[in-house]
């Protein structure tokens, strides 16, 4: 037997019990030692602010976003045995894993991923958002020498921002929490601005406007700020999932003189301008290279022991802005 959290419904949480079996032939089975709880995507769910229609995406997760259910994709553990059939895991080899918060699960050999030698559990816990913000980076299409503007800077903004700064691009970020803003300044960005100072950008710009915007904050009125942020032609990449909130834009002045663009940017997908040159096994390959090289353990500002997990979600409920990253320890 072995506890995992589930969410019976809106903003709480349950630990429960469950049967784990011996891995069949393509699985192996972890012991966890960390999981990272997801600011964005997780809270959604915690709070039934998903539609309760929409399909769970990955094969791990159980119930539905109805409640109960069982959610999480950011579990980092150490392998204690393995089925037939498995390429690539021994046992013993620390992996992250796209499973919900589990003290010891099974899945697919292929829901994981070997981390290497050297990294720690704290870094590797940021893979998948790591990937996530790799794959804006893509589709935001930088060059060096541009000038980018990161509205949001949680886990997955402050990770673009700092890849948007290995690629010689100027970041202004934006972010109205004071410890949030703190790290951006330290994790590179230029310029970190509370949103009242928006004005300042044209100014930080030479008077053109941003030539992309990441909008990677949660909150759809930013979307606007995005839109209002840019230079003409330039692109708002949306990274955020706002689930079942409405998003009412002004596209009768600066959008549509501007010929401006606004792009959904989803892990799930590549885009196929970079096709057959990137596919998603090499991004996860450069994520993972990035892991040992990248400021990630020290965006952990919150630890709770497993047990405590329902202390770990009311705090990033209710005082979001106090925290960067959150994660369960199974020590």
């Amino acid at each position: 037997m072995a506890a995992a959290v589930w969410f019976p419904r809106a903003r709480a949480v349950e630990i429960r019990q469950e049967d784990v079996r011996d891995p069949a032939p393509g699985e192996i089975r972890v012991r966890a030692i960390v999981s990272a709880l997801s600011h964005g995507t997780e809270r959604l769910v915690y709070r039934g602010e998903v539609d309760p229609a929409l399909a769970l995406d990955l094969p791990t997760l159980a119930g539905g976003y109805g409640f109960p259910v069982k959610f999480g994709y950011a579990s980092v553990g150490r392998v204690v045995g393995v089925g037939r059939e498995v390429v690539g895991i021994r046992e013993g080899d620390l992996v992250f894993a796209l499973h919900p918060h589990q003290e010891e699960y099974v899945l697919a050999a292929d829901l994981a991923h070997r981390l290497p030698e050297g990294v720690a559990p704290d870094a590797g816990v940021f893979l998948a958002n790591l990937d996530t913000a790799l794959n804006v980076t893509l589709d935001a299409k930088a060059k060096a020498g541009d000038n980018a503007i990161v509205f949001g800077q949680g886990v997955v903004g402050l990770l673009v921002t700092q890849l948007l700064r290995r690629a010689g691009v100027q970041v202004i970020a934006v972010e109205p929490a004071a410890r949030r803003a703190a790290t951006s300044a330290r994790c590179g960005a230029d310029a970190v601005l509370d949103p009242v100072d928006l004005g300042l950008v044209r100014t930080l710009t030479a008077g053109r406007g941003a030539d992309v915007a990441i909008e990677a904050s949660g909150n759809p009125a930013v979307l606007q700020q995005a839109i209002d942020s840019v230079a003409d032609e330039s692109t708002i990449v949306v990274c955020s999932w706002y689930g079942d909130k409405r998003v009412t834009l002004d596209l009768g002045g600066r959008f549509h003189r501007g010929r401006l663009k606004i792009v959904s940017s989803q892990v799930g997908g590549i885009d196929p301008s970079l096709a057959p040159r990137w596919d998603r096994a090499r991004r996860l390959a450069y994520a993972t290279e990035l892991l040992g090289e990248l400021r990630l353990a020290e965006l952990i500002t919150h630890r709770f022991p497993f047990p405590r997990a329902a202390d770990a979600y009311a705090l990033l409920d209710e005082r979001a802005a106090e925290t960067v990253q959150v994660v369960l320890d199974y020590a």
